[in-house]
């Protein structure tokens, strides 16, 4: 688990599934992300049990401290098409421009390089989703080049640890 002030982050579980259906199907998610069908407890299981059991894949959900309440997540996965680990985080509208993001993804990226698990990791996001650009230049990622996934262009970012934290 990783706390910061006002977070704790835990690996999500299967007793996230009623805050998965909910955040997968926000219009941020479905614009940014993509749509991923799921709408039912046993649709969100699967989902979250299929992260679960791959290598090389964490998923934290992001919970305020004070009511426990699920805000968001952050993802770290390895994909086929990038040579690094992945940095991704999706939070609830209402929890929006209030720095939790920026909290939780820095509490990830500093829990990483003190555990020295990684020396570089990337991140993409589609051009258009400009607060995830922030939040990645707040971080301190920088842009790397653009990649098209799925036929979509994105934008690849890419932070060194040893430089940055």
């Amino acid at each position: 688990m990783i706390h910061t002030a006002r977070l704790f982050l835990e690996p999500l579980s299967v007793k996230d599934s009623d805050f998965i259906i909910e955040l997968v199907n926000t219009k941020g998610w479905r614009s940014f992300i993509g749509h991923r069908n799921i709408n039912t407890r046993t649709e969100a299981a699967a989902y979250i049990n299929k992260y679960a059991s791959e290598n090389d894949t964490n998923i934290w959900t992001v919970k305020l401290i004070e009511t426990k309440t699920p805000i968001g997540i952050i993802t770290l996965l390895k994909r086929e098409y990038l040579k690094h680990k992945d940095l991704g985080f999706a939070f609830l509208p209402e929890y929006f421009n209030k720095g939790y993001a920026f909290e939780a993804s820095d509490a990830v990226l500093k829990d990483l390089n003190k555990k020295n698990k990684c020396e570089i990791i990337e991140a993409i996001t589609v051009p258009e989703n400009l607060s995830s650009v922030r939040l990645l230049k707040k971080l301190g990622f920088d842009y790397d080049k653009e990649i098209m996934v799925d036929n979509k262009i994105m934008c690849a970012y890419i932070f060194e640890m040893t430089d940055q934290l």
